[in-house]
């Protein structure tokens, strides 16, 4: 069972970046496929990224394709979500996820699959 806990949430102006870490703890990284979620006021929460126990292959919303990047590096138990040329519409409560998938090639968009969350993020984009 992993614990996660998001940090680099804040405030930036449009066009700006943000870089998301979100840092496991209590198991073995490694075995977890692992997503950004994120939830706006008065919104579902929404998929916004995820990438697969390995690393090998990544997946994006429409919206985001091509300005936010995420990775990981399990030797230190973290993932990351890079946002480059952020939108007001982007502002929302970031969540990290994850759940045990080594040796699966994709990455379930459905929150429901997800067992762990961190506790979110505030990311807040002015224009």
């Amino acid at each position: 069972q992993i614990r996660l806990e998001e940090s680099g949430g804040g405030l930036a102006q449009a066009g700006g970046s943000l870089r998301l870490s979100c840092a496991a703890s209590g198991g073995t990284f490694s075995r977890y496929a692992v997503a950004w979620f994120r939830q706006a006021p008065g919104k579902e929460r929404e998929f916004v990224a995820g990438i697969t126990w390995g690393g090998g292959s990544t997946f994006y919303k429409d919206s985001v394709e091509g300005r936010f990047t995420i990775s990981r590096t399990n030797a230190w138990n973290t993932a990351y979500l890079q946002m480059d040329t952020l939108k007001p519409e982007d502002t929302a409560i970031y969540y990290c996820a994850a759940y045990e998938a080594i040796g699966i090639v994709t990455i379930s968009r459905d929150e429901n699959t997800y067992n762990y969350w961190g506790q979110g993020t505030q990311v807040t984009v002015s224009s």
